[in-house]
């Protein structure tokens, strides 16, 4: 027996008719509560999730897939589906739940400025199937975040305010529905879903087990990490920080898109960091920020390389997993500055046993904006930036106080933002969508209905 504890309600199945009749004729690995690679492969890489899946499916091919849903159906057993496992609240496993994980359909490959991804590549899969032709694309910071959720909710990432986000550049996909059936969308077929899938969350329409993206029509000869920091930063240096960047913003270089952290760490107090990409030389990102970095006691870096090389160098910061309460909300107007002095005043009071709370601010605008918000299910193209609030801890102590602590300060949040950005998605939220989606929350569930009529997809937040 493991030595975790594995729920009585898992346990009641019967062995499930044990493994000669799971999902008969699946060619990739299934695993079931008392196998022993079933603990680590229940987790996700947000290590606060702690759910019991009765049956975890790695498919290898379309087929496998088929082969799940089927059996879902038959049995009535509920679906999550899995790419990367990078889901904030946890959603793409569950108790009691057949999950699909595609996390060994990663093939990518790039033709005549295309590129084809199978549902379960992750963002490293795709910067490495580029490095070679030395273009570059608007993907994730994390390198194991999966490709196929991060397009289908948006898809932000450092080079959207020239890029555009991930969603964008997306020129169809092709998913497996309800009924086991291989569906192809793009802007010439299946339409109403091909504006679905780009912003309106993974999970509530098929299994995406193919993307194709066009890449930017960009080669840059190079990119320029810049990182600025103020480390022992004070409440005021803080809030001086937060509205210089919202100033800077307005008018900033599009060839920039800047992630910032105003936070306190256990190792480093409080302080604040940002980093991002220059399309562009050193020289030219140094004035591209020269306004922030004007702001007294910072620390700069500017490096140059390569496309594949930045993506690698801002990959490495990424640990294995976390544990973590985070989520994100779109800022549309300036805040004012007795709204940021409140808010950076919150973080002098973190929760017992937190290694780090933040609030994160994530540049938009750009080629973001010039879309409409109805052209694809991705609403706030007139947002100006996310501001995300997060708490991480190491030890399982400190959850509670973390999680209670984000709890208490996100309604601020609320009040002074225009919804929430379903990649950073918050399970309290009392109308989630209207809150992702805004007006595009209807059409949402008019795609639903078209093409998963029985609610097969179905999860805590799916469309419905």
């Amino acid at each position: 027996m493991p030595a975790y504890h594995i729920p009585s309600v898992i346990l009641r199945i019967g062995r499930f008719i044990v493994a000669q009749k799971i999902l008969q004729g699946i060619k990739g690995e299934v695993v079931l509560p008392w196998d022993e690679g079933y603990g680590e492969a229940r987790q996700e890489w947000n290590r606060r999730i702690d759910k019991f899946p009765r049956v975890i499916a790695y498919c290898e091919d379309k087929k496998d897939v088929s082969r799940c849903i089927e059996f879902a159906r038959m049995r009535g057993v509920p679906l999550r589906i899995r790419g990367g496992g990078h889901h904030y609240e946890g959603y793409s496993v569950g108790n009691g739940v057949l999950v699909i994980d595609l996390s060994r359909m990663n093939a990518v490959s790039v033709e005549d400025g295309m590129v084809r991804a199978q549902g379960g590549a992750a963002n490293a899969d795709l910067y490495s199937a580029i490095a070679p032709t030395g273009d570059a694309f608007p993907g994730g910071t994390c390198p194991t975040v999966g490709l196929s959720g991060y397009t289908q909710g948006g898809g932000w990432g450092l080079s959207c305010r020239l890029l555009g986000l991930g969603c964008d550049s997306l020129e169809g996909v092709e998913l497996i529905d309800a009924y086991g059936r291989a569906v192809n969308a793009n802007s010439h077929c299946n339409q109403d879903l091909f504006w679905a899938v780009r912003g309106g969350g993974g999970g509530s329409f098929g299994v995406v087990t193919g993307l194709t993206f066009r890449l930017p029509h960009i080669d840059p000869e190079v990119v320029t990490l810049v990182g600025l920091s103020w480390p022992g930063a004070d409440a005021s240096l803080q809030a001086l920080f937060w509205e210089t960047w919202q100033r800077w913003l307005a008018d900033a270089d599009e060839r920039i898109t800047l992630q910032v952290s105003i936070y306190h760490s256990e190792a480093e107090g409080f302080a604040v960091s940002s980093r991002g990409i220059f399309y562009g030389t050193p020289e030219e990102a140094q004035e591209a920020v020269a306004l922030l970095a004007d702001i007294p006691g910072v620390q700069t870096a500017f490096t140059p390389g390569t496309f594949h090389e930045t993506m690698q160098r801002i990959g490495e910061g990424y640990p294995p997993s976390e544990k973590f309460k985070s989520t994100g909300r779109f800022v549309t107007r300036d805040l004012a500055p007795e709204q940021i002095a409140h808010i950076v005043d919150t973080l002098r009071e973190p929760p017992e046993g937190s290694v780090f709370t933040a609030y994160s601010l994530y540049a938009l605008g750009g080629a973001v904006a010039r879309r409409r918000p109805g052209d694809t299910a991705y609403y706030y193209r007139d947002a100006r930036y996310i501001a995300g609030i997060q708490s991480v801890w190491e030890e399982d102590a400190a959850a509670e106080e973390s999680i209670t602590w984000v709890n208490r300060h996100f309604p601020y949040l609320v009040n002074l933002t225009a919804g929430s950005y379903v990649n950073f998605p918050y399970s309290n939220l009392r109308d989630y969508m209207q809150a992702y989606y805004g007006s595009n929350a209807n059409r949402l569930r008019r795609v639903k209905r078209m093409y998963d009529p029985c609610n097969v997809f179905c999860f805590q937040q799916s469309i419905r």
